[in-house]
C-alpha cells in the first residue's frame, strides 16, 4: 500500500525549518526502502491463494494472512515510534530491516512443519519489521532536502513502491503459484504421497522469501554503516495514545480514520481474493499463476494513477476527486458482480486505476488543518491501517456463506460508500468549514 505511513512526527533537521539541506547519500538508499515493502506487503496476496490450496482452507481462514499482517500495524505503530524516538531513524531502519529478515527466515521452519500458523507467526514478523521501516522512512524522505520539495520527494518515493507491487505479482506466481496448480490431486494420492507433497508446495511458498530475506541483509548493513551520517535529522519524541484518541473530537478527522480503516480494508480484501476471482471458470478460467500475474494490472494501475491523479488533485477539489474515484470504484464492482467472463475480471481489475488517489487524500485531507496538532492526528490516521486486518475476513466469511466471492465483493462496495461520504463532506477547504461554523455560532452566541 503506497503511502501507508507510521505515526511519529518527525523533527530537528539540519536546516531552520526542521529539514535537511541536502539528502546526500542517504536520500536514494532511503528511498529505496518504499520498493522493498512495496514487494513484500504485495507477496502476501499471493500467499493467501497459495496456502489456500495447501491447507484446503476457506476463504474466512484464507484472509487471516492479511489479518496477521494488517493487525501488526495497529499493535506495533506505537512501540515503533517509542524506539524511533529512543534509537533515531538509521538505527531504527536497521532494527526494521532486521526484524523483517527474520520473519522471513522463518517460512522455512513453517515450511519444514507444514504448519499454517507457522506461516501467520512468520507474517506478522514480517509486517512488524515494515511497520517499523514505515514510521522511520516517511518522514526521512520529507526531511532529506527542502522543505518546498517534500512532496515531490514522497511522490516518487511512493511510485517506487507501486513498482514494488507492480513486480510482486511476477515473481510470487513464478516461484509459487506455479508449484501449485502442477500439483496431482491430493484425493488420488497416499497419506505419505500427500505429506510429501505439502511440503514440497509448502517450501515453493518459502523460496520468495528466502530471497528477499538476502536482500534485506544487505540493506540492513548499508544502514549500519551510514548509521552515524550526519544528514540524518533527529527524532522527536513518540505520540502517546491518550493524546492520538483525544484527537477524535475533530469530525474530519473522526470521518477521515473511518475511511483509511475501510480504505485499506477493501483494497486489501479484492487483492486477497482476486487471484481466486480470475482463475474461477466463470470469470477468467486461468491457471493460478496465470490468474496470480495478473494481479499485477491492479497494482500497476495505481502506479499509473498517481501520476493521472497528480495532475488533477492540482485542478480539482481533492474531496470531488475522492467522491467521484470511490463511486466510479462501486460501479466496477458492481458490474463484476453482476457479469461473468472477461467484463468481470476486467472490471475487477480496474479498480486499481482509481483506487491510486484515496489513501494520500484521505490522508492530506484528515490532517488538513489540524496545526501543531498534525503528529498525533496523522499517527491516529495511520492506526486505521489495521482495516486491512479486519475487511478480508469479514468479505471471505460472508463468501463462504452465500457461496460467491463477486457478491462478496460488496462489502468492499460498502467501504467505497463511506469514503465517497467522506469526499463530498470535505469538498470545502476545512478553513472554509471553520469560517461557516464560526458564522454559524455566532448569532447563538449573541443570543446569551
Amino acid at each position: 500500500m503506497a503511502g501507508m505511513g507510521g505515526g511519529l512526527a518527525p523533527s530537528g533537521g539540519t536546516g531552520q525549518d526542521g529539514t535537511s539541506k541536502s539528502g546526500g547519500v542517504l536520500l536514494p538508499f532511503v528511498i529505496l526502502l518504499f520498493f522493498a515493502w512495496g514487494f513484500s506487503t504485495c507477496l502476501v496476496d499471493l500467499v493467501a491463494p497459495a496456502l489456500k490450496s495447501l491447507f484446503k482452507l476457506n476463504n474466512f481462514q484464507t484472509a487471516l494472512t492479511q489479518t496477521c499482517f494488517f493487525g501488526a500495524y495497529f499493535l506495533m505503530s506505537l512501540p515503533s515510534s517509542w524506539l524511533l524516538s529512543r534509537l533515531g531513524y538509521l538505527r531504527a531502519v536497521v532494527v526494521g530491516l532486521v526484524v523483517m529478515m527474520i520473519g522471513c527466515l522463518l517460512f522455512a521452519p513453517a515450511a519444514n512443519t507444514g504448519v499454517y500458523y507457522g506461516f501467520l507467526g512468520a507474517l506478522f514478523i514480517l509486517a512488524s519489521g515494515i511497520t517499523l521501516l514505515q514510521v522511520a522512512a516517511n518522514p526521512l524522505v520529507a526531511l532529506l532536502g527542502k522543505s518546498e520539495t517534500a512532496s515531490s520527494r514522497l511522490t516518487f518515493a511512493q511510485f517506487l513502491n507501486s513498482f514494488g507491487t507492480y513486480l510482486a505479482p511476477f515473481v510470487g506466481s513464478a516461484l509459487i503459484l506455479r508449484h501449485i496448480e502442477k500439483a496431482p490431486d491430493p484425493a488420488t494420492l497416499t497419506p505419505a504421497a500427500l505429506e510429501a507433497l505439502r511440503h514440497t508446495q509448502a517450501h515453493a511458498v518459502q523460496a520468495p522469501y528466502m530471497i528477499i530475506a538476502g536482500g534485506l541483509l544487505v540493506l540492513a548493513l548499508l544502514f549500519w554503516f551510514l548509521r552515524n551520517n550526519d544528514k540524518a535529522p533527529q527524532a522527536e519524541a513518540a505520540t502517546g495514545l491518550g493524546e492520538m484518541l483525544g484527537m477524535m473530537k475533530h469530525k474530519r478527522l473522526a470521518f477521515a480514520v473511518l475511511c483509511i480503516f475501510v480504505y485499506v480494508g477493501a483494497e486489501v480484501a479484492i487483492g486477497t481474493f482476486m487471484t481466486n476471482y480470475l482463475a474461477q471458470p466463470s470469470t477468467l478460467g486461468l491457471p493460478l499463476s496465470k490468474a496470480g500475474a495478473m494481479l499485477s494490472w491492479y497494482w500497476g494501475g495505481a502506479m499509473v494513477g498517481r501520476f493521472i491523479g497528480a495532475f488533477v488533485l492540482a485542478r480539482v477539489s481533492p474531496g470531488k476527486v475522492l467522491t467521484v474515484c470511490a463511486l466510479i470504484v462501486v460501479g466496477l464492482i458492481t458490474t463484476s458482480a453482476m457479469t461473468s467472463g472477461v467484463t468481470a475480471g476486467y472490471s475487477l481489475l480496474a479498480i486499481g486505476l482509481f483506487n491510486s488517489i484515496m489513501f494520500p487524500t484521505i490522508f492530506t485531507l484528515g490532517i488538513e488543518g489540524m496545526g501543531r496538532k498534525t503528529p498525533a492526528a496523522s499517527g491516529l490516521l495511520c492506526m486505521g491501517i489495521v482495516g486491512g486486518a479486519v475487511i478480508p475476513p469479514l468479505t471471505g466469511f460472508v463468501a463462504d456463506h452465500i457461496g460467491s466471492l463477486g457478491l462478496a465483493m460488496f462489502v468492499p462496495a460498502i467501504c467505497y460508500l463511506i469514503i465517497a461520504a467522506f469526499g463530498w463532506s470535505a469538498r470545502k477547504p476545512v478553513e472554509a468549514v471553520h469560517a461557516a461554523e464560526t458564522l454559524e455560532a455566532a448569532p447563538a452566541a449573541a443570543a446569551h
